[in-house]
C-alpha cells in the first residue's frame, strides 16, 4: 500500500479509563455510499464493517451492527456506549420530507415587521413545515440593553396558539436580543404549553444560536422542523441495539466533533447537520496522533477537507447554509469537491476534460472498468497504476476483477487522469490551509487508497492510519461531551472576569446537560467580540468546553 506514513493507534482522546476495563464501543458513520461500523475496545479496533447506506439511513447502520458484533463475537453485555455520525437531519432538509409542521413565533412587533419570517426561504421547504400560515409576529422582544422594546403581547400568543391547535408538530420562538435577555421567550414557552400541552416540543433562539436575528431565527425554525425526525432515528437505533442484547447509552456527534446524548440531540438536531465530516476530523486525530493540520476524507463520492487546530475542525466565520437557508450555526469549515474512488472520469482520446461531478457510487462494482463496466472512474486509474493492490476486508468485491478492461485503456490517459486528480487534491488543501507552510495532511476514508499521496504541493507529509477507511465511525466513538454558552457584558459596568467565570458556568452546565461528568468538564476556547456599533464597551463572550462522558 502506498503511504506517506503509517500511523498505529497513536492519539488518545478522553477515554478515560476503558483499558482498566473490557468496556466496548460502537460507533457509525453515515456517508452518502457507505455506512461503516466500528468495534472498539480502549484505542483498540476489534471490528469493523462497511454496508450500503439505505434510503432510511438506519438500515445501513443495523446491517453494520450485526456485522461488527457477529465478526467479533463480543458479548453485547459488555458494550459501554454507543455513537453515531448521522445524516437524518441533513437528508430530512434536503430532501423537504418527513418535516414537522413548525409554529413561528417572532417576538419583536413593532420593531421587526419589514422582513417577516422565512423570507429567502425555498419555497418548497417553505411549504414543507406549514408555510406563512403558521408564522406570527408579536409584540415583544427586548433591547440591547435588556429593556422591553414593549411589554410581551401574552394575549396574542395564547390566541395564536389557538388558531394552530392540531395543526402543527413543533413550535419555535425568536425573540430580539433574546441571547441577552430570554425572559419573553421563556413567558412564551409557557403559554405555548398551557395551550398546545406540555408534549409540544419547543425550540428557543437563545438556546440555538447567537445575535443576528434573521439568521438565529432561521436556524430556530429549522431546528424545529427536524426534531421528529431525530427522535424517530434515535428511538429505532435504541431499538436495534436492544435487540442486539445491548443496554448502553446512545451518543450523537454535533458539528465539532464532540458528542452529546441522544436524548438531548432530539430536542437540538440542527447540531449535528455536520455531524459525518466532524467525526472524520475527530477520528482522523485520534487515529495519527496529529492535532494540527489537514483531514482528507475521501469516498466513494466527494471529499472532504477540513482544517484542524488542538484536534478539533477549525469553525466556519461564515454564514452556513444549510438545505437552502442561511443560518448562524457553528460548523466545520469544510471544503467539498466531488472526487471520490467512484468518481467519472470523463476523457476525449487521451485528454481528460473533467472530473465528474457525476459518480457510479456503490455501483463502481458494476460501472467501473475494473469490473468490466463501461466508465472510468478514478478507482480505475489506481488500478491501472498499480497504486491499488490490495483489497481491504471491509469490502466485499476484490479491487479488480476484470484486469483486460484495465490493461486495454490507453496508458496515456490514465497519466492524465492521475495528475489532473493530484492537482484537484492540492488545491483543495490550499485553499483550506492558513500557513504558507507545508503541513501534515491525514487521508482518511476507503477512497483514501486510490488518489495520488506523494508529493502533493504544500503538504509536508501524508498519513494514512490503521484504520483510515473506517477513520469517521472511529471518530463518532470518542468519549468527549462538546458544549458552549455565550453572554452579552457591558464592561462600564461589569467586571470581565466576572462575566466569564459566569458564562463558564452556563458552558459547564450544558455540557452536564449533554451527557458529560461535571468534574471533568474543561474550557477549550474563550472568545470575546466587542460590539462595536453598541454604546458602552459591550461585548459578546463565548466559552467552549469539553468533557468526558465515561
Amino acid at each position: 500500500m502506498e503511504a506517506g506514513r503509517t500511523v498505529r493507534n497513536l492519539g488518545v482522546v478522553g477515554v478515560g479509563n476503558m483499558e482498566t476495563k473490557r468496556e466496548l464501543r460502537v460507533g457509525f458513520d453515515v456517508g452518502g455510499t457507505f455506512t461503516d461500523g466500528v468495534l472498539m475496545c480502549g484505542r483498540e479496533v476489534l471490528a469493523k464493517a462497511k454496508s450500503l447506506t439505505t434510503p432510511d439511513v438506519t438500515g445501513g447502520i443495523v446491517e453494520a451492527l450485526e456485522a461488527v458484533m457477529t465478526k467479533s463475537g463480543a458479548n453485547p453485555a459488555e458494550v459501554a456506549m454507543v455513537s453515531l455520525g448521522t445524516t437524518h437531519t441533513t437528508n430530512a432538509l434536503i430532501e423537504r420530507r418527513n418535516l414537522n409542521q413548525v409554529g413561528i413565533f417572532r417576538l419583536g412587533a413593532p420593531a421587526t415587521t419589514a422582513i417577516p419570517p422565512l423570507t429567502g426561504w425555498p419555497e418548497s421547504l417553505k411549504e414543507a413545515i406549514g408555510g406563512h400560515e403558521l408564522v406570527h409576529i408579536i409584540r415583544g422582544g427586548s433591547e440591547y440593553d435588556g429593556r422591553d422594546i414593549v411589554p410581551l403581547d401574552k394575549k396574542a400568543i395564547e390566541d395564536a396558539c389557538k388558531s394552530m391547535k392540531g395543526k402543527v408538530d413543533s413550535v419555535s420562538i425568536t425573540g430580539v436580543f433574546s441571547p441577552i435577555i430570554n425572559d419573553h421567550e421563556e413567558q412564551s414557552a409557557e403559554i405555548v404549553r398551557n395551550v398546545l400541552g406540555e408534549d409540544i416540543p419547543i425550540t428557543l433562539s437563545h438556546r440555538i444560536a447567537t445575535i443576528s436575528l434573521l439568521e438565529r431565527e432561521n436556524s430556530t425554525i429549522l431546528n424545529a422542523s427536524v426534531i421528529t425526525v431525530m427522535r424517530r432515528a434515535v428511538n429505532s437505533l435504541k431499538a436495534a441495539v436492544r435487540k442486539r442484547g445491548i443496554d448502553a447509552p446512545l451518543f450523537i456527534v454535533q458539528n465539532d466533533g464532540s458528542v452529546m446524548s441522544a436524548d438531548y440531540a432530539i430536542d437540538y438536531p440542527i447540531f449535528t447537520v455536520a455531524s459525518g465530516p466532524a467525526a472524520s476530523v475527530r477520528g482522523s486525530v485520534y487515529l495519527s496522533g496529529i492535532e494540527d493540520g489537514v483531514v482528507v476524507d475521501i469516498g466513494g463520492t466527494s471529499t472532504d477537507v477540513a482544517y484542524i487546530v488542538k484536534g478539533f475542525p477549525r469553525e466556519s466565520s461564515i454564514t452556513v447554509n444549510i438545505g437552502g437557508v442561511k443560518t448562524n450555526i457553528r460548523c466545520p469549515d469544510l471544503l467539498s469537491i466531488a472526487l471520490g474512488g467512484g468518481t467519472i472520469v470523463k476523457h476525449k482520446d487521451d485528454d481528460v476534460i473533467e472530473l465528474g461531478p457525476e459518480s457510479v457510487g456503490y455501483n463502481l462494482v458494476r460501472l467501473g472498468k475494473s469490473f468490466g463496466g463501461p466508465l472510468l472512474t478514478v478507482h480505475d486509474t489506481a488500478v491501472a497504476l498499480g497504486k491499488l493492490q490490495q483489497k481491504l476486508d471491509v469490502f466485499k468485491t476484490d479491487y479488480v476483477t476484470h484486469p483486460e478492461k484495465i490493461n486495454a485503456v490507453p496508458k496515456a490517459l490514465i497519466k492524465n487522469a492521475w495528475v489532473a486528480i493530484k492537482t484537484t487534491i492540492e488545491e483543495v488543501i490550499d485553499k483550506m490551509k492558513t500557513t504558507p507552510e507545508p503541513v501534515p495532511a491525514i487521508f482518511i476514508g476507503g477512497g483514501a487508497l486510490v488518489v495520488p499521496r506523494e508529493k502533493i504541493i504544500g503538504v509536508s507529509e501524508v498519513l494514512m492510519p490503521d484504520h483510515f477507511e473506517v477513520g469517521g465511525a472511529v471518530g463518532t466513538t470518542i468519549a468527549e461531551i462538546g458544549a458552549y454558552a455565550e453572554g452579552v457584558v457591558d464592561l462600564d459596568i461589569e467586571d470581565r472576569a466576572e462575566a466569564i467565570v459566569e458564562v463558564t458556568e452556563r458552558a459547564k452546565d450544558n455540557a452536564e446537560a449533554a451527557g458529560a461528568i461535571r468534574n471533568t468538564v474543561e474550557v477549550i476556547d474563550v472568545e470575546e467580540i466587542p460590539f462595536t456599533y453598541m454604546p458602552g464597551k459591550r461585548e459578546k463572550i463565548r466559552i467552549r468546553v469539553k468533557g468526558q462522558v465515561l
